[in-house]
């Protein structure tokens, strides 16, 4: 067979290990910690068969062909945002398949490979891909698990000479540490941005699944220079298969968005975008969120009260107010990448925190998704990983 030579960018990137980890969650009888899902009962699947029946029987074709961004929908999200308090124009809106590609479409915008980027330390897989995995000259940043991001570290990082070309925030339920940005740091970031002239990607896909605490702004919000961008997505908030995300971008960069989205994949299908503004139309997302959030925080509930029961003599771990995921600090001796396969089989699965950790370390954490397991596994499956656990504890002569 001839060698084929590969571009640069594949000698940086890597798989995620969420996608090999995600073939664990479809096993019967394994209780799963491992993916980012909602449980299957939370899926709004009559409500949205409903939406997308609508639609096909009133647009027929029209459905089914090509078709420019669904203005309607862009209309939607711009209103949805300036009730979050970022007030943005529908033409500032940017339908996408999924907030990962927002950011691939915002890296190849603002990245060249080579120059530098900042991110967190320990972020999702995803920010890594299109930052370290395009070759960038990557820069990170500690997050404190109580108030987010350390924007003192962050503003070092801007300070530094060549001046970055972005960074990437998450500000809500962070992926994987659960924590969320203080409104204070917020605004901070967004006069960071400004002053040093570092665009700011505001990765934020977790915000509207609150279940307690005091709803925030978005970083974006604060911006009165035109220098952040933020990204939601639909994927988290109705369902996954919507693969539906947006970008709020300033309005003179969306020629340029518009192009380098069409050498991607030219656009999203106008069958879902107006299937989900039909959902959105019948307002649907909120009682869908009111019962989907509720049980979200009894999982978080449960899980906290079977690591409490179990570990609270070993672990500590974050205490997120929404979102999908926990973070779970076990003592030194823990190596939870060799811990993983005893874990495995004795049905219980997990993601190793070093999996998010740019530059290595943090080998005795784990990330927790409460979302898809019901109550009961997840008391069984803490039950089953504390003995795991405990099975690594040095043996004192």
């Amino acid at each position: 067979m001839a060698d084929i030579t590969l571009s640069g960018e594949m000698a940086h990137l890597k798989r995620s290990v969420m996608r090999d980890l995600l073939s664990l969650t479809t096993v019967p009888d394994i209780v799963s910690f491992a993916g980012g899902l909602p449980a299957n009962e939370y899926l709004p699947v009559a409500r949205y068969k409903e939406c997308l029946n609508s639609v096909i029987e009133r647009d027929l074709f029209r459905s089914m062909q090509y078709s420019p961004q669904y203005m309607p929908l862009r209309e939607w999200i711009a209103g949805y945002m300036a009730r979050r308090g970022l007030q943005c124009q529908p033409e500032q809106v940017f339908i996408t398949n999924g907030a990962q590609q927002g950011l691939a479409i915002l890296s190849r915008l603002l990245l060249d490979p080579g120059a530098p980027a900042v991110i967190e330390q320990v972020t999702f897989t995803g920010i890594q891909q299109v930052t370290v995995g395009r070759g960038a000259d990557v820069r990170t940043v500690p997050t404190d698990l109580a108030t987010g991001v350390d924007t003192d570290a962050l503003e070092a990082a801007f300070a530094r000479t060549p001046r970055p070309h972005m960074a990437i925030i998450i500000p809500d339920f962070h992926n994987p540490l659960g924590v969320s940005l203080t409104a204070e740091k917020r605004q901070q970031i967004a006069q960071l941005a400004a002053h040093y002239g570092v665009p700011v990607i505001e990765d934020d896909p977790y915000s509207s699944l609150r279940f307690e605490g005091e709803t925030l702004p978005p970083i974006t919000a604060y911006d009165q220079a035109g220098i952040t961008f933020y990204l939601g997505s639909f994927s988290k908030i109705i369902a996954p298969a919507t693969r539906l995300g947006w970008i709020v971008a300033p309005l003179n960069l969306m020629p340029q968005i518009t192009v380098l989205r069409e050498s991607l994949d030219l656009e999203s299908s106008i069958l879902t975008q107006k299937a989900v503004f039909e959902f959105l139309s019948r307002g649907y997302l909120d009682s869908h969120l009111k019962e989907f959030n509720q049980a979200n925080r009894e999982r978080k509930e449960v899980l906290v009260s079977a690591l409490d029961e179990h570990l609270g003599d070993l672990a500590t771990w974050t205490q997120p107010e929404g979102g999908l995921f926990m973070w779970v600090t076990l003592p030194d001796y823990v190596d939870t990448w060799d811990m993983l396969p005893r874990a495995v089989e004795r049905k219980v699965a997990y993601v190793p925190g070093s999996a998010f950790a740019v530059e290595g370390g943090y080998r005795n954490t784990m990330r927790l998704n409460f979302s898809n397991a019901t109550p009961a596994k997840i008391r069984e499956g803490i039950a089953v990983l504390a003995d795991v656990i405990h099975e690594f504890e040095p043996v004192v002569n």
